[in-house]
């Protein structure tokens, strides 16, 4: 019998949004070396907001070289590949150089919504076929400003050099042998241009946005052969978004559970089968397709997470909130209620909301556990929401860099009165499109646990309904 550590390791490239990260992992679900780079964000405006692609490419080359030296100096062959992404940022290149035509808009960029309002009567339909709210956050109001607003991809379009798309793509075609111009069902989905049923550009959504579908790479399926990175043998076999590759970072997913997924944004998500639900306040989107089928979700998303934090730490000049924040949180027992409408309200309200403001005043400690209620607050809106969609839901598993405070994992049992179960993997994406890339034999869900019991907490139930009022929510 083999020993699967000896087995050819997973290598996992995950382009976040604010760091790039490479790492490999053995048959058994560990970490064998891993390397990282920080990634700028550039906030223009409230609306405008940017990352550097060369800075993105380069920072992801450079990992991905490191952890390539490493593993060949520690004698551990690597099999095969996974990618992914940050979803919903767009960018544009040129066909032939791959050369950047255009910044990448960001997934929390909102500068095209102008754009959305002469659809909006034709919301109800948009949503049927892709499975998403009209909002600017998805690529195709970005891709349609990049073509009105860029002269370097006017005249790119005009010579027949344009290609844009999800910047999945613009990933894949800068470390494929080839320079081949595909993407994921997932990361094409989060254009607002795809057919969520039929896994392919939607010839009708493409004329509602006035996009052109050669200028878009070719759908395939998160788990098939996207090529091998170049200048090695080593196969990419699943490509992904970051949340959706997230759920999978126990392996197999588990029925009955929310998936909670607390980064900058914040995702709840529920394995519903395979066919999608068309939820009238709910995304529907895809966990994972092969050639022959998919696996559905329904997903809630949450803007103001862990970008509801920086926004603090910008605002009142402070620094590591919520390192600080494991040591407030037990101690303050009245804070304020923050409406948090950072980045926008996303489900299931879909507004911009006001000015994010406090109910009353309080000091750093009581402000800044009240930003992080506030999250909880979101997340709690989403989940109920999905239980009415008649789903058995028996508990919470909960990842993401957030979710290693306690203290945020104890008010979310409190108030969903649900056990919530932390896994000692802190990485669930790079570790879930291992996972997806390797297909290993092995259980990777044998993880050391942390549970959280839920409590009766009237207090923070009562601030929940003054949050839900504040937002015009009953």
């Amino acid at each position: 019998m083999s020993d699967p550590a000896a087995d050819p390791h997973i290598l996992a490239l995950d382009v976040g949004t604010l760091s790039v990260r490479a790492s490999t992992y053995d048959q058994l679900g560990k970490v064998r070396v891993a390397a990282a780079r920080p990634l700028g964000l550039e906030r223009h405006s409230d609306t405008e907001i940017e990352q550097d692609p060369q800075e993105l490419i380069g920072g992801l080359k450079s990992t991905l070289q490191d952890v390539l030296a490493q593993s060949a100096q520690e004698g551990h062959p690597i099999g095969v590949a996974g990618l992914s992404t940050q979803r919903s940022s767009v960018i544009a290149w040129h066909r032939q150089t791959g050369e950047p035509l255009s910044p990448v808009l960001s997934w929390q960029d909102r500068r095209a919504a102008h754009y959305l309002e002469r659809l909006s009567n034709q919301a109800h339909t948009i949503k049927g076929r892709s499975g998403l709210f009209l909002s600017p956050h998805y690529g195709a109001s970005k891709l349609r400003w990049l073509y009105d607003n860029c002269e370097a991809v006017q005249a790119a379009a005009r010579s027949g050099d344009l290609q844009f798309g999800p910047l999945a793509a613009f990933v894949i075609h800068h470390l494929v042998e080839g320079r081949p111009a595909i993407v994921d069902h997932v990361n094409a989905s989060r254009t607002q241009l795809m057919d969520l049923e039929q896994r392919n550009w939607s010839a009708d959504l493409l004329q509602r946005f006035r996009l052109q579908r050669p200028l878009l790479p070719a759908c395939q399926p998160t788990q098939a052969f996207f090529g091998c990175l170049a200048g090695t043998q080593i196969p990419l076999q699943a490509v992904n978004g970051d949340q959706n590759a997230a759920i999978h970072g126990l392996g197999k997913l588990d029925e009955g559970t929310f998936i909670v997924n607390v980064g900058t944004g914040a995702f709840v998500l529920l394995a519903t089968g395979n066919r999608p639900i068309n939820h009238p306040r709910l995304l529907a989107s895809i966990a994972n397709s092969t050639p022959e089928t998919a696996t559905y979700l329904l997903e809630g998303t949450v803007n103001g997470a862990g970008a509801a934090i920086k926004w603090a730490e910008e605002q009142w000049g402070e620094q590591n909130l919520s390192q600080r924040l494991e040591e407030w949180l037990p101690m303050v027992k009245d804070p304020p209620v923050f409406v948090n409408t950072i980045g926008g309200l996303g489900s299931p309200l879909w507004t911009e909301g006001p000015t994010p403001y406090f109910n009353q005043d309080g000091d750093l400690a009581q402000k800044s556990v009240a930003i992080l209620e506030s999250i909880i607050f979101l997340l709690q809106i989403n989940l109920e929401m999905m239980t009415n969609t008649g789903q058995d839901v028996r508990r919470i598993r909960i990842s993401g860099g957030l979710s290693a405070l306690d203290g945020l994992c104890q008010l979310l049992a409190d108030l969903t009165q649900r056990l919530v179960v932390r896994s000692e993997v802190t990485q669930a994406t790079s570790r879930g499109i291992a996972w997806l890339a390797g297909q290993p034999k092995y259980d990777w869900s044998e993880l050391a646990n942390d549970y959280f019991l839920p409590r009766q907490n009237r207090p923070l139930q009562a601030r929940y309904r003054t949050f839900c009022s504040l937002l015009g929510w009953q």
